[in-house]
């Protein structure tokens, strides 16, 4: 697959995303997810929650526009770069709140506030991507393309062995065909300590193919899957989709999954044996 594919693919996969989540935002009005970022930025009280509100959802409809326009016309890539760094970035620093954590489980994110802020780390990777650093080696822009992944594997995967995770998955893996099958066979904690050795063995698997070529594409494929899966909740957990605001904040935090999906493109594209001649001219 030749390179602009990937960019191509990613692209795309930004602008949904992005373009779904400003309508939604724009049309649910303000939620408790933006007041904890800006309880935290302390500025709550300085401008509306209905500005906020609009604040937010036309910076991701704006970075949307970008994506597209970004698609026909190359030189609006970094435009679109800098824009998904500043949008990821903003909600990225209330993770020094208190209330992202959950103290009793050693430090783990929060089930739908914590959670989904670390999904922003995945944006900000497709920013960085998009400027295309040349001052980094190919092995340091495999490391930015799949920390994102790693950590969220990291995360999900040991909240998986405790209760509270296991309770709050329970509901998204009734609604899939493709995983409710697991509680007839397995009790709750059974299932969701199973999910939870996968995602670490995607995670492994994701750390050894920087070095080793040929895991890859097991790599890719097993964390791929995680992401993929995520995305079919939007259709099957009743809750996620919403007549009125298109996505309800349960769907905001699933889609942002697709962020990941991007990560990995690139990750593949950094592990073509193209990727390793284009960096050796680099250097020469």
């Amino acid at each position: 697959m030749q390179p602009q594919t990937y960019l191509k693919i990613s692209l795309t996969l930004i602008a949904i995303t992005c373009g779904l989540l400003g309508t939604s935002i724009l049309l649910m009005g303000h939620h408790r997810h933006i007041e904890l970022v800006t309880d935290f930025l302390q500025i709550s009280n300085l401008l509306s929650p209905a500005v906020l509100n609009l604040f937010a959802g036309l910076a991701f409809v704006f970075a949307s526009m970008l994506a597209l326009v970004s698609l026909k016309q190359e030189s609006v890539g970094k435009p679109l770069a800098w824009s998904l760094i500043a949008i990821s970035a903003i909600p990225l620093v209330s993770l020094l709140s208190s209330s992202m954590w959950i103290a009793d489980l050693g430090g783990f994110p929060a089930i739908g506030s914590g959670q989904g802020i670390i999904k922003y780390f995945a944006l900000t990777t497709a920013g960085i991507m998009l400027l295309n650093p040349t001052k980094l080696s190919l092995t340091q822009k495999k490391w930015i393309a799949v920390l994102p992944s790693m950590l969220v594997l990291l995360w999900i995967g040991g909240m998986k062995f405790t209760l509270l995770e296991a309770k709050g998955i329970e509901p998204l893996v009734q609604s899939s065909p493709l995983m409710s099958w697991m509680y007839q066979v397995w009790d709750l904690q059974t299932t969701s300590n199973l999910i939870g050795v996968y995602d670490l063995i995607a995670l492994a698997l994701l750390g050894l193919a920087i070095y080793i070529p040929k895991l890859v594409l097991p790599a890719i494929a097993m964390s791929g899957a995680v992401f993929l899966v995520t995305q079919t909740f939007l259709f099957s957990w009743h809750a996620a989709l919403s007549a009125e605001t298109l996505l309800s904040t349960g769907g905001h935090f699933l889609i942002k999954d697709v962020w990941y999906l991007v990560n990995l493109i690139w990750f593949c594209q950094l592990s073509q044996p193209l990727a390793t001649i284009d960096a050796a001219s680099q250097k020469a």
